[in-house]
C-alpha cells in the first residue's frame, strides 16, 4: 500500500495540489508545502485518535459515511471546475475540528509560520483538502475490507508509511502537542534533518522541506 506521502507524488496528487492551489489562490509550491507537512500530522492525528474504542468507532462510522467513500477522487474535474462547493468546505471544517480538537490552531500556526503561509489561508487549504484525505481513507477501507479498530489501526500506519523512524514519529508528535507559539520548529527542523533520509520515506520528504 503507497503512503499518504506517495499520493502527493502521483498524477493524481499533482491535480489536487493544482486544484488546492487554484481554489485557494496559493501558489502551487507553497500549497504543496502546507500539503506535505499538514496530511501525515492530519494521519498521524487520526491514528492516535483511533487508538481508543470511541475514536476507532467515531473514524469508522466516518468512513461509512458516503461522503467519504472515495467517489469525490473520481470527479475531481468537477470538483475544482467552479469552485469548490461550500458543503464540501463545512465537511472540511468539520473533520479538522474533530481531528485535531484543540491543536487545531496550534498545528494550524507552525505549518504556516515554516510555509510561509498565513493561518487563514493555511486554514483554507486544509478545508479543502480534509474531505479529499477522507476520500482517500474511504476508498482504502473498502478496498482493505476494514471492519475493526485492528484493521483501521493498520491502514492508517500503512499510509503514514508503515516503519516509521523514531525521528519520524517525534516530528508527527511534536506538531501534535505544539501550543502554537512556533517554537517547536527549530527542535522539529534539526530533529528530522538529522533523522531518516531514506528515499520515499516520511522522513527524507519532511527533512527536505525543513531543510528550504
Amino acid at each position: 500500500m503507497s503512503g499518504i506521502l506517495d499520493l502527493l507524488n502521483s498524477d493524481l496528487g499533482k491535480t489536487i495540489i493544482s486544484g488546492v492551489s487554484n481554489e485557494t489562490r496559493q501558489p502551487q509550491n507553497k500549497t504543496q508545502d502546507v500539503l506535505t507537512m499538514a496530511l501525515p500530522v492530519l494521519m498521524a492525528a487520526m491514528k492516535r485518535n483511533a487508538s481508543t474504542p470511541e475514536g476507532a468507532q467515531g473514524l469508522m462510522g466516518a468512513l461509512s459515511n458516503k461522503k467519504h467513500d472515495g467517489s469525490i477522487l473520481d470527479n475531481l474535474g468537477g470538483l475544482f471546475g467552479g469552485g469548490v462547493n461550500d458543503n464540501v468546505k463545512t465537511d472540511g471544517d468539520k473533520i479538522l475540528g474533530h481531528v485535531l480538537g484543540n491543536r487545531r490552531q496550534g498545528v494550524e500556526k507552525i505549518i504556516g509560520e515554516k510555509s510561509g503561509i498565513d493561518l487563514a489561508s493555511v486554514g483554507n487549504i486544509l478545508k479543502v483538502a480534509a474531505p479529499i484525505l477522507m476520500g482517500v481513507l474511504g476508498k482504502q477501507s473498502r478496498q482493505n475490507n476494514v471492519s475493526s479498530p485492528n484493521d483501521l489501526g493498520g491502514l492508517l500506519g500503512g499510509l503514514l508509511g508503515g516503519n516509521q523512524a523514531k525521528e519520524e514519529q517525534s516530528f508527527l508528535e511534536k506538531i501534535l502537542d505544539a501550543d502554537g507559539d512556533g517554537s517547536v520548529i527549530d527542535d522539529v527542523a534539526g530533529m528530522v534533518l538529522g533523522g531518516s533520509k531514506k528515499k520515499g520515506g516520511l522522513g527524507g520528504l519532511l527533512g527536505g522541506l525543513f531543510g528550504k
